[in-house]
């Protein structure tokens, strides 16, 4: 503000100025010099400008308003990018699978489906990734906020420490752990063989450290004296966590259980190892070996011909879209959530 009242501000016309004089220095580097090509100009060029501007804004507002403004700009590049960099991989997967995504894509299996066929689907696969990721999800979510309700509302001491220690640590365990795991105890120790289960429950390994830690911290950011007004008029400490402090939490907890179906959705390491993969549709998870799109997209990638990658790309971007789907309905869940209180 010391500045700004000392010195003048700047204007729209003067910022734009500064930066249009920073590209023209960066054409005439390229102009000059060895560099080339439009991706090097496109940086080099970005750069040039928001130096510009900021040797501008220096000279006119001071500066402290020109440090203010560099790190304005460093916040916005790194937005930038990170939205480009999302939007990139976006477009070239849809781009990439154009030609496979037809109707007959989400209805077809890859039953009798030759290599250079380009009839087949991925049905079998959609249906698969559905009941794991459900079944998942109802093994972990329930568990995931009973070990959360607990560490914060109750859980004292050492169990208490060695609980979160234990949370934290499965945080970290790779997803190819979990599906061995699964595959020693469950398939090979106790015989049951491949299935859909098998995966859910490899992918409830997954989550429930996710659903957990995010609980956790959504259940602290509750304020105290909510449940000492809820205590104050009588309410055991049961029915507090239940009518007071899960309402409260809801939306935050909505979102990590989101959050958590989006990390298992696309893995497949442990999907080799308990559901197997199928070519034919498979609507029980208990019995039998069951395929998934994570599954489909990695046995059509691996394929050496160009209508097998390409079903692989229409693959990959229906995994995109599902989570797409699933995050937009946490969102409106949690809007309304918000909106009700």
């Amino acid at each position: 503000m010391t500045d700004l009242l000392t010195h003048g501000r700047l204007q729209r016309w003067q910022a734009a100025v500064s930066a249009g004089a920073g590209v023209a220095v960066a054409a005439g580097l390229f102009a000059i010099t060895p560099m080339q090509g439009r991706a090097d100009f496109v940086v080099v060029g970005y750069a040039c400008a928001v130096a510009g501007y900021l040797v501008t804004a220096a000279r006119i507002e001071g500066r402290r308003q020109a440090v203010d403004r560099f790190f304005h700009a460093l916040i916005v590049t790194a937005v930038a990018t990170c939205l480009l960099a999302l939007g990139a991989v976006l477009v070239y997967t849809a781009v990439r699978g154009a030609d496979a995504l037809k109707p007959s894509f989400f209805s077809n299996t890859m039953d009798g489906v030759g290599v250079r066929d380009t009839t087949g689907g991925a049905y079998h696969a959609i249906v698969g990734t559905i009941e794991q990721v459900l079944l998942a999800s109802l093994l972990a979510v329930p568990a995931g906020l009973l070990v959360a309700i607990y560490s914060v509302e109750y859980g004292r001491g050492r169990l208490a420490t060695i609980l979160r220690t234990t949370v934290d640590v499965m945080t970290g365990v790779p997803s190819i752990v979990a599906g061995l795991f699964i595959y020693a105890f469950w398939v090979l120790g106790l015989h049951q063989g491949f299935s859909g289960f098998a995966a859910a429950m490899a992918l409830a390994l997954l989550m429930l450290p996710i659903v957990v830690r995010s609980a956790e911290e959504m259940l602290r950011l509750v304020p105290t004296t909510l449940r000492e007004a809820s205590y104050a008029l009588g309410v055991p400490r049961w029915r507090t966590v239940l009518s007071v402090v899960l309402p409260s939490a809801s939306a935050g907890i909505t979102t990590g259980v989101m959050l958590a179906v989006a990390r298992v959705t696309g893995e497949t390491a442990p999907l080799l190892l308990t559901s197997f993969g199928n070519n034919v549709t498979n609507t029980n998870p208990l019995k039998g070996p069951q395929s998934a799109l994570p599954l489909f997209v990695f046995q059509q990638a691996g394929s050496a011909f160009a209508t097998a990658v390409t079903r692989a790309w229409a693959g990959a971007l229906t995994l995109i879209v599902v989570v797409l789907v699933l995050t937009t309905i946490a969102r409106l869940l949690t809007r309304r959530n918000r909106l009700a209180t």
